[in-house]
């Protein structure tokens, strides 16, 4: 452990290099706070100041190993397997997910296409741990999402909507972000259809206001509440638990929809990856 955190730094430098790294995260951050006028993007001064030491980076060195260790019963690294680009290519990948994948017929996020890599290439079994936990900093679909999306940093999400299945998933989340349901008939406008909305003491993202967006979308992200990385599929899950509706399926069609909708309402704009967050 000691020797791993002598080579922390280091490695975190390598990490940057690999992944538009002529900007930081803070630095992708500081430039949409320096552009627009927003609470949201300037509520935590803390989490603002340890950016450059966010416990994600850690995560994202476990994941770099993990990518390119020969794992599972074939024995195969995760570099054969195509996140979209090409087998092995991770620049500029996640922020182009979810997208149709021609070898599943499916439209799939970076959760859902670890877990077809995993089995299909690697050949876990579907219900081994490494395929199954998904959460939390230790799980390997943490570290490997983390490592992956940071090769994404500072670029510009821009999911692709060519294929049908692509149109038809952004469009079917766009339903889902507005449909009110549940016993408080909330719908996630409730809390992201204008500026200024709070609960408690935390400031909520915008989603008309594409600088707010980005960086409520930037997942994986250290949460400092929860002490660990999450990823997009664990934020879709919280929402519903907080509007009150029924469980949203980890790994659905429609969890990738809202995920396809969200990252189409931020297309443009920079991705801050990893991200910190309350």
């Amino acid at each position: 452990m000691f020797r791993k955190a002598l080579l922390a730094l280091p490695v975190a430098l390598a990490l940057g290099a690999t992944a538009h790294a002529e900007k930081a995260p803070e630095e992708v951050l500081q430039g949409l706070i320096d552009s627009i006028d927003s609470r949201y993007l300037t509520q935590s001064e803390m989490n603002i100041m340890m950016m450059p030491d966010n416990p994600a980076l850690w995560v994202g060195i476990d994941g770099e190993e993990l990518f390119h260790a020969a794992r599972g019963p074939n024995n195969v690294s995760m570099e054969a397997c195509d996140f979209g680009k090409g087998p092995g290519v991770l620049e500029g990948a996640y922020v182009e997910m979810p997208r149709y994948f021609e070898d599943t017929g499916k439209v799939m996020d970076l959760e859902t296409r670890i877990m077809h890599c995993m089995t299909e290439v690697q050949g876990f079994a579907a219900d081994d741990p490494a395929v199954t936990q998904r959460h939390g900093s230790g799980s390997d679909h943490m570290k490997l999402q983390t490592y992956i999306a940071m090769q994404s940093n500072a670029m510009e999400w821009n999911n692709p909507l060519d294929h049908p299945l692509e149109k038809a998933m952004r469009d079917a989340g766009e339903v889902l972000f507005a449909r009110r349901a549940g016993m408080s008939d909330f719908n996630c406008y409730a809390c992201h259809g204008q500026s200024g909305k709070q609960v408690r003491a935390s400031v909520l993202p915008d989603a008309n206001v594409p600088e707010d967006w980005t960086k409520a979308i930037s997942w994986p992200a250290f949460r400092v509440g929860h002490d660990n990385v999450r990823s997009s599929q664990h934020r879709v899950r919280g929402c519903y638990y907080q509007m009150r509706q029924p469980g949203m399926l980890a790994g659905s069609d429609a969890s990738i929809a809202l995920i396809s909708y969200w990252t189409d309402m931020a297309r443009g704009q920079p991705a801050i990856l990893p991200d910190m967050k309350r």
